[in-house]
C-alpha cells in the first residue's frame, strides 16, 4: 500500500498532460487497480486507460471515477465492439420487459423500461400474471399437440387437442375432451379452480393423474378431463409444453431481451462467440451460505480465495446470507472488512475476477418481495477499498458471459415448492421435477404471490422465458444438477452444510464441476 501514493501521483501528471483534472476518489481506485501489476504493465494499462476516458468526450475536463470505471471496462475488451464485454452483471430492475400481441403474433417491448413505478396501482397485479399466461398461452398453442394447421398434413395420423378458453365452457352445460391453459389457484378454503383471463371455473381432482413437476397454487397447468354442469372433472394435469430458447427467440427478433448495454441481443456476436471457444480455462465459481461472522466459514472460504489466486477465475458469486445470527445489520460492516484484507492478498484475482455479491432475504436491509435490491453500499465500503472488483447485485441477477446467460437466484426454492404443492410425486426425482417445475412455468417465482411475493412492475426480472444457458440456485438443500431443453438448472447447495463444497461453471463446454475445500 507505500506505493499507492506514488502511484496516485503519476495518474495525475498523467491526466494533467492529457489536459484533465482527476478526482482524488477516481485516482485512488485506478492507483489500486493497477497496483499489483509489473511495472511495465502498470505503464501500459495507464497509457491504454487515459486513452478509452479521452474517448469518452466528457462535457468537462474532470474525470471521476465511473470514468476510470468505465475505461477499464472497455480496455479489458481488446478487440470488442463498444456494446460487448466478456462478463456483465444485469440487475433486476433493468431487465427488459416485454408483451406478448396476439394481433401480431409477436413480443413487443413494454413503454417505461427501467423507469417504471416500484409502487405501481393495483391493476398491474393482474397485469403480470395476465403477462405470464399470454407467454404459456402463446408458446402451448404454436405446440405440435394443438397447432390444428397440420392437420391436413398427408399421412399426418397424430390426434390434434384443441386448448380452449373458460369462457367455451362457461357457455354450455357438457363437453369432452377438454383441454384448458389456467391458474391453479383457491378461490374458497379446499376448493381448487382453474383461472384464464376470460373466467374462472370449478375443477375436480378426486380422479386426477398428475404428470412430473410440483404442482402449487400460482402455477399455471394443463388441465384435461370432462365438462359436467359447471365443473370440470381432470382426468389428468400436466405442464405448459417448453420449448428451446432459439425457438422462443424467433419471436423477438434481434431485440435484447436479457438486459445489458446493448440494443440487441449478445447470442449472435462472432467476436464473443469466438472469445467463448478460445478462453477454454475460464470459469465461474458459486457457493451460497457465505456466513461471513462464522469463523470457521470466514477460514475455508479464505482457503477457496487463496487456492484460484493463481488460476483466477472470471467471476466468484457469493450468495447469502453474509451472516448466520441475525444481529445490528451495521456489524456486517466489519465482516466485509475482514473479507477484504483477505482478498486484499490475492493479487491474481484483483487482475481478472470479478467479486458478485447476492443478498439473500435474511440480508439487509430491504424487504422480503422479489427483486431484491443490492446490499447497502456502506456495508461494503471498506471491502471494495481493498478490492475495487465488487459487484452488488440484485436477487435475482443476470450475468452475461461472452455469448451465455445465466440467471443467479439466492431462495429456499426447493423448500417453498415442496411444501406448497398440492400432489407430491410419488416417483422420479426431485431435482427432475424442481427443473421441469421452473422451464416449463417460464419463471422464477411459480407459486402464489402470497407465498413468493413480487415487485408487479418487476416480475420480468424473474422470467425464465426465453430459456437461459444456465439457472442457479442457492437453495440449502443438497446440490444438483439437470439439464433440460438445453437449459442447466443448478443448486449449489449450502457452503456450510455440504462441508463446504461448491459448484464451478466451465462455460466452453457448458458443464458443472463439483468442488470442496479438503478438511485440514
Amino acid at each position: 500500500m507505500s506505493e499507492i501514493p506514488k502511484m496516485k501521483a503519476q495518474i495525475v501528471s498523467r491526466f494533467n498532460i492529457s489536459g484533465y483534472q482527476i478526482r482524488s476518489d477516481a485516482s485512488i481506485f485506478l492507483a489500486q487497480y493497477i497496483a499489483p501489476m509489473p511495472d511495465a504493465e502498470r505503464k501500459r494499462w495507464l497509457t491504454s486507460i487515459t486513452g478509452h476516458v479521452q474517448g469518452q468526450g466528457l462535457d468537462l475536463p474532470v474525470v471521476e471515477k465511473r470514468h476510470i470505471e468505465l475505461a477499464i471496462k472497455e480496455a479489458s475488451n481488446t478487440g470488442l465492439e463498444d456494446n460487448e464485454s466478456v462478463f456483465s452483471v444485469i440487475n433486476a430492475f433493468d431487465v427488459p420487459k416485454f408483451r406478448y400481441c396476439e394481433e401480431k403474433r409477436k413480443f413487443l417491448p413494454v413503454s417505461g423500461g427501467p423507469k417504471r413505478d416500484l409502487l405501481p396501482g393495483p391493476d398491474m397485479k393482474a397485469e403480470y400474471i395476465r403477462d405470464r399466461y399470454m407467454m404459456l398461452w402463446q408458446k402451448t398453442s404454436r405446440h405440435e399437440m394443438f397447432n390444428a394447421s397440420k392437420d391436413g398434413m398427408v399421412g399426418n395420423s397424430v390426434k390434434r387437442l384443441t386448448l380452449r378458453k373458460i369462457e367455451t365452457l362457461l357457455a354450455t352445460s357438457k363437453m369432452n375432451e377438454v383441454v384448458i391453459l389456467g391458474l391453479l389457484t383457491q378461490l374458497t378454503e379446499g376448493k381448487f379452480y382453474l383461472e384464464d383471463p376470460t373466467g374462472v371455473v370449478p375443477i375436480d381432482l378426486s380422479e386426477t393423474v398428475f404428470s412430473s413437476g410440483l404442482f402449487c397454487e400460482g402455477c399455471f397447468v394443463l388441465a384435461c378431463g370432462k365438462f359436467r354442469d359447471g365443473t370440470l372433472k381432470v382426468e389428468e394435469m400436466g405442464f405448459p409444453v417448453s420449448e428451446l430458447a432459439s425457438s422462443s427467440r424467433a419471436y423477438f427478433g434481434t431485440m435484447n431481451t436479457w438486459g445489458g448495454r446493448s440494443r440487441t441481443l449478445l447470442k449472435a456476436s462472432r467476436n464473443l462467440t469466438e472469445l467463448e471457444k478460445t478462453n477454454r480455462e475460464d470459469s465461474i465459481v458459486f457457493l451460497s451460505d457465505c456466513w461471513l461472522d462464522n469463523p470457521v466459514v470466514l477460514d475455508k472460504l479464505k482457503l477457496l480465495l487463496q487456492g484460484y489466486n493463481e488460476f483466477p477465475p472470471i467471476a466468484i458469486v457469493l450468495m447469502g446470507p453474509f451472516s448466520k445470527i441475525t444481529e445490528d445489520p451495521y456489524s456486517l460492516k466489519g465482516r466485509f472488512a475482514a473479507l477484504g484484507e483477505i482478498l486484499a492478498g490475492c493479487e491474481g484475482l484483483k487482475m481478472q475476477t470479478e467479486i458478485v455479491l447476492v443478498p439473500s432475504c435474511d440480508d439487509p436491509t430491504a424487504a422480503n418481495i422479489l427483486p431484491r435490491p443490492p446490499l447497502p453500499d456502506c456495508l461494503v465500503t471498506e471491502l471494495k477499498k481493498r478490492y475495487p472488483r465488487i459487484t452488488l447485485a440484485t436477487n435475482p441477477c443476470r450475468l452475461q458471459y461472452c455469448t451465455q446467460q445465466i440467471v443467479v437466484f439466492r431462495m429456499d426454492l426447493v423448500t417453498k415448492l415442496c411444501r406448497n404443492t398440492i400432489h407430491f410425486p410419488k416417483s422420479g426425482q426431485l431435482e427432475d421435477h424442481f427443473a421441469r417445475t421452473l422451464i416449463s412455468q417460464g419463471t422464477l417465482a411459480p407459486l402464489h404471490p402470497i407465498a413468493l411475493p413480487v415487485h408487479w412492475n418487476f416480475d420480468a426480472a424473474l422470467s425464465l422465458y426465453p430459456l437461459p444457458d444456465l439457472i442457479v440456485v442457492g437453495d440449502p438443500s443438497q446440490g444438483f444438477q439437470v439439464t433440460e431443453q438445453e437449459c442447466t438448472v443448478l443448486n449449489t447447495g449450502s457452503f456450510p452444510k455440504s462441508k463446504f463444497a461448491f459448484k464451478v461453471y466451465i462455460p466452453s463446454s457448458r458443464t458443472v464441476e463439483d468442488s470442496q475445500i479438503p478438511d485440514d
